[in-house]
């Protein structure tokens, strides 16, 4: 997706929280709720493809086997109680690394900050942040997803309220010829998933791209060009206010992570890639 007026560049940390922050007072009830979610990346050429998109070839063809074999392979491992229902499986793969027609997204700007700029050997290039208007997303959706939404007096979906609608990939391609994508906020399989404030995007069909899809919709997005010589500025504020790996990856790999990188020395991350390389 080429530079468009929906992208703008950060010109300092303060400019950064304009930014961040635009369009998220809600004068119904007077208070800032934003109806945006964010998706940060490292660099700005970053799109997003999805993980099982990435795989490549016949990708599409792919993505009920890999389900499938997930969940008969998995039931030998200790399980949350409450995963029965193709979305909470389909939750829990992509939070194990599964290639899914998923993407992971937040409510919080500041944690999509972090996922920006945690990667010291990416300083070289600009990172990026995705914001995207997931209320105004939801007027897309077919009528029968709409109604559910309605009823619930929500904007995204869970699990339980998803499956009433659509029990399965399949059932939920069927609902609208033209492709759509909701929002899926995944049960609280760990302290990670409720650190992060974390969301999962889901487009109806596995070959559908968002960010093809958001090209057609530019008023449902905007884009923030994080520079690369704003990021250490942005990672050494973001360390103060406790935005880290220690918390945000709760575990000793979380903390091991944090401090490799709160004790790196500023450089041009080439040192830092060098290292990780040799691993």
């Amino acid at each position: 997706m080429p530079h468009s007026a929906t992208d703008h560049r950060a010109a300092s940390w303060e400019d950064l929280q304009r930014l961040l922050f635009q369009n998220t007072w809600d004068a119904r009830i007077g208070r800032f709720r934003s109806p945006f979610v964010y998706r940060g990346s490292r660099s700005r050429h970053y799109l997003l493809d999805t993980s099982l998109q990435r795989l490549g070839g016949e990708y599409h063809n792919l993505e009920h086997h890999l389900l499938r074999n997930f969940r008969k392979y998995a039931r030998e491992t200790s399980l949350p109680t409450a995963t029965t229902s193709t979305w909470d499986w389909l939750a829990l793969a992509q939070h194990h690394g599964l290639p899914t027609r998923l993407l992971d997204w937040t409510y919080s700007p500041y944690v999509a900050l972090h996922f920006a700029t945690d990667d010291l050997a990416a300083y070289h290039e600009d990172g990026i942040i995705w914001a995207l208007n997931y209320v105004k997303a939801a007027e897309h959706l077919p009528e029968r997803l709409r109604q559910a939404l309605r009823q619930e007096g929500s904007n995204v979906f869970t699990s339980e309220l998803l499956q009433s609608v659509s029990s399965s990939l399949h059932e939920l391609e069927q609902l609208q010829a033209e492709p759509y994508v909701l929002f899926l906020e995944p049960p609280s399989l760990d302290a990670r998933i409720v650190h992060q404030y974390a969301l999962f995007s889901l487009m109806s069909t596995a070959q559908s791209v968002l960010h093809d899809w958001l090209a057609a919709h530019p008023e449902l997005y905007f884009r923030i060009i994080i520079p690369a010589e704003l990021k250490w500025e942005v990672r050494d504020k973001l360390d103060q206010a406790n935005i880290t790996e220690r918390v945000l990856l709760p575990g000793l790999g979380g903390l091991s992570r944090w401090l490799h990188r709160h004790y790196s020395p500023r450089t041009n991350g080439k040192n830092f890639l060098d290292e990780n390389e040799m691993r």
